[in-house]
């Protein structure tokens, strides 16, 4: 195990009802004036967006609000609500959905506190040095924005879709309550899950020898997310179910799973030109790749894969022919997005074989490799991506 620092100082508030708590809350951790932003009109339509307002007055907190996020949030309304913030002296960001609501709303509270472009965060030209107390609602589980460090935006100029990091973007408190994910349909339900499950593997196909409490909570999440999955898709309002789901999204991206090892990434940097040029759901896009990518990397290294299929999959080991547990393993998991209603091709997502070499050009834009499990060159990528496209 790697050297490693680790700061999490995120305030969750779990269980039902806890939304009502929210102004309290923004009270506590300083907030005198609030931006209240969120995506379209289902928190109107579910009654949650009058209770976050009762709770605001309630403590007498002023707030003003943006809606209008979208999947994939993009720079333009982050552009906004810096002005915004700006002009109405707001000192605390209040975000009311899923993680494209969180992305958007810690570009924002970053944003407002720096004096150039917002984007420097997330072309590598600027550090997070301040920003905006951020609090959470969650109303999907799926990107573990609630907890985690990172925000990822789209820049409509580029159609570049690229990450920031910072501790300051660790929201301050996160009200996570299941029953507001009842309302999910199974698409976005298991899109979320496939989400879930790749952030951990992003931690969990790493170089780093000896980890073997991060192995088993990685383990442990996928195995929670296998169970879990299909129970919520069949009964929507399986609460229990619903809350192991949304704490198992927080802890496998609040980086609790990816402590002191060396981690990957290659799935997600290759899936984001898809959802940047097609605006596809993440999670859909990712379970596209992620198959693709573990088919291609493990003829190279297929070390991890073993435990990958015995301890998650439980996949009996071959001791005459490892690779073919390997490939179970792998076998098991595509078969598992598939019956959970995901897609495994670029037909089934809209994007087309065409646009790859535009895609391998952006990827490699300003590095030479991709991932480091395995690491990818161009040729790599572009097989990766023709692997799903030739289906």
């Amino acid at each position: 195990m790697e050297n490693f620092s680790f700061y999490a100082p995120t305030y969750f508030d779990f269980g039902k009802g806890t939304e009502k708590n929210v102004g309290k809350l923004v009270r506590r951790f300083g907030g005198t004036k609030v931006l209240l932003h969120y995506g379209g009109g289902s928190i109107k339509k579910s009654g949650l967006y009058d209770r976050v307002i009762d709770a605001l007055k309630e403590e007498g907190i002023p707030f003003v609000e943006l809606g209008g996020v979208k999947p994939n949030p993009r720079s333009g309304l982050v552009y906004e609500g810096i002005e915004l913030a700006r002009k109405e002296n707001v000192d605390f960001v209040l975000a009311v959905g899923g993680g494209s609501v969180i992305d958007s709303s810690k570009a924002i509270a970053a944003g407002v506190e720096y004096e150039g472009d917002f984007l420097d965060f997330y072309k590598g030209r600027a550090e997070i040095n301040s920003a905006l107390p951020v609090g959470v609602i969650l109303t999907i589980a799926a990107a573990g924005s609630e907890g985690s460090t990172n925000s990822v935006i789209t820049d409509e100029k580029t159609q570049t879709k690229k990450g920031a990091g910072s501790d300051l973007l660790r929201p301050v408190f996160s009200i996570m309550n299941p029953e507001l994910t009842f309302t999910l349909d199974p698409y976005q339900t298991a899109a979320g899950a496939t989400d879930i499950m790749i952030h951990v593997c992003e931690r969990y196909f790493s170089n780093t020898v000896e980890c073997g409490i991060t192995d088993r909570l990685c383990e442990a999440v996928l195995k929670t997310m296998v169970y879990e999955t299909p129970r919520v898709i069949q009964k929507p309002d399986n609460y229990d179910a619903r809350a192991n789901i949304m704490w198992a999204g927080m802890v496998a991206h609040n980086n609790i799973c990816g402590v002191g090892r060396e981690q990957d990434w290659a799935s997600h940097h290759i899936e984001h030109e898809l959802s940047a040029l097609y605006d596809v759901t993440h999670g859909a896009g990712l379970a596209v790749i992620a198959p693709a990518w573990m088919k291609y990397v493990v003829a190279i290294r297929p070390e991890r894969f073993i435990p990958f299929a015995t301890e998650v999959w439980e996949v009996p080991f071959d001791s005459i022919n490892p690779m073919e547990t390997a490939l179970a393993g792998i076998g098991k998991f595509e078969a598992f997005l598939k019956s959970i209603g995901m897609p495994s091709t670029f037909s089934e997502i809209g994007a087309k074989k065409e646009d790859i070499p535009y895609m391998v050009d952006k990827i490699f834009s300003k590095k030479e490799f991709e991932g480091h499990y395995v690491e990818l060159g161009r040729e790599d990528v572009t097989s990766i991506y023709n692997m799903v496209a030739d289906i």
